[in-house]
């Protein structure tokens, strides 16, 4: 009995004691402020738990908010040039001081805390700045509410015609569930396209459907882009005033259209240079005898023709013997050929008594 006994006493103990490692909250991140008031000019300290680990967050300060409707719409009802950035550590913590400063629209105000990467999260918490004006906030067009009860995505591809600069399209898919109390009856979507830190520019899609209390459905939108866009963008779909989903866009260079311009500069040049020769070369004058020296150029110089035997400077070869001289060469005579009768590989002279001879000394006759 007693060995039953301590184990339950230490379980018991265990129990009442909690968790000995940092605790997270249940229901998702939240936020926490040093005080619920302040004026402008000065700080509050931001403490939030249950976000994600390392994770960038952008803290601001918006007006026409409340933490049940969250920011009405959206950040352009906040100080964005007072915010600040912060990221969580390893436990998914934070804490920073934030500037307090008036919101373009009335209060109430919140403190409103959201990613700035990755899957969406955020948190609002509420904030009274003094002497900033209070107005109620605008009545809400139905009694239903959508929020996001799944992950964005964004599908389809991009063809052919979009590596030559069309405008690249996709379709936003997530799905919503209707938390109000009335039906929601074709409800009109905002869907921006933002490229870097620019603001996004907004368009007007149109679900068509029923969406009853307590009830889901999966929204499909177009998303389409300007001719030639290129680099990351960021898509943000809002309905009522209020962001409900972001997802990242990382849209690739048409390099079909850089090919196009990189061939256009070397074929026009190119082009440009052969009609210019052709001009010139219509146009110049001629010299005269230019195109007789040219065909001269062009015709191969006549070769001179050697005759096949030199003349004979001897008696005429006999009958009997025509038969049996040897063919010689061009450049000897029958008479001097190696064969011939005298024997003699020289080159044949002329010992006629016409042929001039040494003159000699003549003594007294």
């Amino acid at each position: 009995m007693r060995r039953i006994v301590l184990p339950a006493v230490a379980a018991l103990l265990l129990t009442l004691a909690g968790p000995a490692g940092p605790v997270r909250a249940a229901d998702g991140p939240s936020v926490t402020l040093s005080a619920s008031q302040a004026g402008t000019g000065g700080s509050v300290t931001v403490s939030g738990t249950g976000w994600r680990p390392r994770t960038l967050l952008v803290m601001l300060v918006c007006g026409r908010a409340t933490p049940a409707r969250g920011v009405i719409g959206g950040t352009n009802s906040c100080a964005n040039g007072d915010g600040r950035a912060v990221t969580t550590d390893a436990d998914g913590r934070f804490s920073r001081r934030l500037p307090v400063a008036e919101p373009p629209v009335p209060c109430p105000c919140v403190v409103h805390v959201a990613t700035v990467t990755g899957a969406r999260a955020e948190a609002d918490t509420v904030l009274g700045v003094a002497g900033h004006p209070v107005a109620p906030l605008p009545a809400e067009r139905s009694g239903g509410r959508l929020a996001v009860l799944s992950d964005t995505r964004l599908t389809g591809s991009s063809g052919l015609l979009t590596w030559f600069g069309a405008p690249p399209g996709r379709t936003l898919v997530l799905t919503v569930g209707n938390t109000g109390a009335g039906t929601i009856e074709n409800p009109v979507f905002q869907v921006g396209t933002a490229h870097g830190v620019f603001a996004p520019e907004w368009d007007e899609r149109q679900w068509h459907g029923t969406l009853a209390p307590g009830k889901k459905a999966q929204i499909r939108l177009p998303v389409e882009l300007s001719a030639g866009a290129h680099g990351d963008y960021t898509v943000t779909l809002r309905y009522g005033g209020r962001v409900l989903a972001e997802q990242p866009w990382g849209v690739g260079r048409p390099w079909g259209v850089t090919l196009f311009w990189i061939l256009l500069c070397l074929v026009v040049p190119a082009a440009l240079f052969r009609v210019g020769m052709a001009v010139v070369d219509r146009v110049r004058p001629r010299r005269p005898g230019a195109t007789r020296h040219r065909r001269s150029l062009l015709r191969p110089a006549a070769r001179p023709r050697l005759p096949l035997f030199l003349p004979r400077s001897g008696p005429p070869a006999s009958p009997a013997d025509a038969g049996l001289t040897t063919p010689t060469l061009p450049w000897f005579s029958p008479d001097s050929a190696p064969d011939g009768p005298a024997g003699r590989s020289s080159a044949p002279h002329d010992d006629s008594p016409t042929s001039p001879t040494t003159p000699t000394t003549k003594g007294p006759t």
